[in-house]
């Protein structure tokens, strides 16, 4: 009998180049891998279940515990992670100067259930002063009309759409919505001409000192199976985990290599360095005991936000077996 042949949609991340190109293998199985925008992989995955295996939006994750019976079991893998300062833009017109200002505004999201926006709310409730029903949210294609919401959502929140033909991004440039967040940057932003701009100008100092002060580096994917297949083979979470954190750390050993950069980021060495400095060695961590606290913050956002039917624990996302090894 021969391996297990499996399909992977997943992004093109230094992370996974390894299983992508085959020179690291989970054992006992023949990934197909397809390379693609994490936009179309979570659409497919969430609607469609078309993949053994995907990377999924962790929002839209916990959303599906919800559903019965539930479609997939997650590994602690994490293919995506970012500090989310960065994802808040406002109209220069709008008259906001600090995050207390969002407070009375109307701000567009492209989907409610976004990841990176719940993290965006949660973070401004928390830390800002901005309580999560103090704002109009607003959802829809961000760059091209009709993008609709991955799934249902049922939240006490005033989430509208906007009109048929309009996307956010003119919104926001016309001052016709005050604020975006989102995890894309709006093209509006990157035509340099002031009408839009980021809320938090100098966001690495607010990303770093937002860690300092709870040391959450958010994630924001995690991997998905289609329950089907973890249930008739359930070894495969032990062995795609093995896989993906052997391939996570190739690419540690990749990154930090001063020979030649591979990156075009003239100071990649010292800003990994920083990064080291700051958050740890391991600084992209997979595993359960490793996020239990950021996974736990998260699920109370999702909940708070309502988006989960009730509140859950980091304890209750993972298969049991990718969460724990043996011991030699």
């Amino acid at each position: 009998m021969g391996n297990l042949h499996l399909s992977f949609a997943c992004g093109d991340y230094d992370r996974t180049r390894a299983l992508e190109d085959g020179s690291v293998r989970a054992d006992g199985i023949d990934l197909t891998y397809l390379r693609l925008p994490v936009e179309e992989t979570f659409f497919r995955m969430a609607r469609h279940q078309e993949f053994d295996v995907a990377e999924m939006s962790l929002s839209t994750y916990l959303a599906t515990l919800d559903r019965d019976p539930v479609p997939f079991v997650a590994l602690p893998v994490f293919t995506s992670r970012q500090f989310r300062h960065g994802g808040i833009f406002v109209n220069a017109e709008s008259g906001i100067e600090k995050p207390s200002d969002l407070r009375g505004k109307k701000v567009g999201n492209a989907e409610f259930q976004l990841t990176a926006n719940v993290w965006i709310r949660g973070i401004l409730a928390d830390e800002y002063d901005v309580p999560l029903d103090s704002v109009t949210y607003l959802t829809g294609g961000q760059e091209a009309p009709g993008r609709i919401e991955k799934g249902a959502i049922s939240t006490r929140f005033e989430v509208t759409p906007i009109p048929a033909g309009r996307t956010l991004n003119e919104m926001l440039h016309a001052g016709e919505i005050d604020a975006f967040y989102g995890p894309r940057i709006p093209s509006s932003f990157g035509r340099g001409d002031g009408r839009v701009r980021r809320l938090f100008p100098d966001m690495v100092s607010a990303e770093k000192d937002y860690y300092a002060s709870t040391g959450i580096f958010p994630i924001m994917h995690v991997v998905a199976v289609r329950r089907e297949v973890y249930e008739r083979y359930p070894w495969v979470a032990q062995s795609l985990t093995k896989a993906l954190d052997i391939a996570k750390n190739q690419a540690y050993d990749r990154i930090y290599d001063a020979s030649a950069l591979r990156f075009m980021e003239p100071w990649l060495m010292p800003h990994l360095e920083e990064a080291r400095g700051l958050l740890g060695q391991d600084y992209w961590s997979y595993g359960l005991e490793a996020n239990r606290h950021v996974l736990d913050v998260f699920c109370r956002y999702h909940h708070d936000q309502g988006l989960s039917s009730r509140p859950r624990t980091a304890d209750e996302l993972f298969a049991p077996e990718a969460t724990e090894s043996f011991v030699i």
